[in-house]
């Protein structure tokens, strides 16, 4: 069993003595190459791992059609992630990376940005932070109109609320992607 730190208490860095708030945030996992659920379970373990980090719930796991990518691109497996941390959001952006990365996640120049991956992982919302630069946009800019993010979403926080655009259960029902998620009740993530 994993203990929950309470998300109104800061912690405090040991080293530095630095007060850090803890945030909820929210992690969108997708894969569409290769051993996808393989991909999807290293992620959660790769998360559950990051210091700072603690897993509060993993969705089901979703079969999906591919929105926004190249004809021809494979059904994707998604999940969603609760966390817990005291990591800045634009630390949480880095370690999402480096865990595509990991996972053989291709980017830069000539790979487009809806490519088929093996692995993606999306920060949704770090408790009620905005950002809006070239790095990072929060909360996610497409989240609002995604049922591949809001359903799981809604199966591990059914009263979650999506700043800037109300209640996920709200937005889910307008989710124009709605009729492509499968549940695959045979495929399951485990948080350690």
């Amino acid at each position: 069993m994993t203990e929950t730190p309470n998300p109104h208490i800061p912690d405090s860095d040991t080293l530095t003595g630095e007060m850090r708030p803890i945030r909820r945030a929210v992690l969108s996992l997708g894969s569409n190459l290769g051993e996808r659920l393989t991909s999807l379970q290293g992620a959660v373990n790769a998360i559950a791992d990051t210091p700072d980090v603690w897993v509060t719930g993993v969705s089901p796991v979703y079969e999906t059609e591919p929105v926004d990518c190249p004809p021809g691109s494979e059904n994707f497996l998604n999940a969603v992630v609760l966390i817990d941390t005291t990591l800045a959001a634009s630390r949480l952006l880095d370690r999402a990376h480096a865990i595509e990365d990991a996972m053989g996640r291709e980017r830069g120049d000539g790979v487009p940005v809806n490519a088929p991956r093996t692995l993606d992982v999306d920060v949704i919302v770090v408790g009620d932070r905005r950002a809006d630069d070239e790095h990072l946009v929060l909360p996610h800019p497409r989240a609002f109109e995604r049922a591949f993010v809001l359903q799981p979403w809604y199966d591990i926080e059914p009263d979650a609320v999506l700043p800037d655009h109300g209640p996920i259960a709200e937005l889910l029902e307008k989710a124009p992607d709605r009729d492509g998620l499968k549940l695959r009740d045979d495929l399951t993530l485990q948080d350690q």
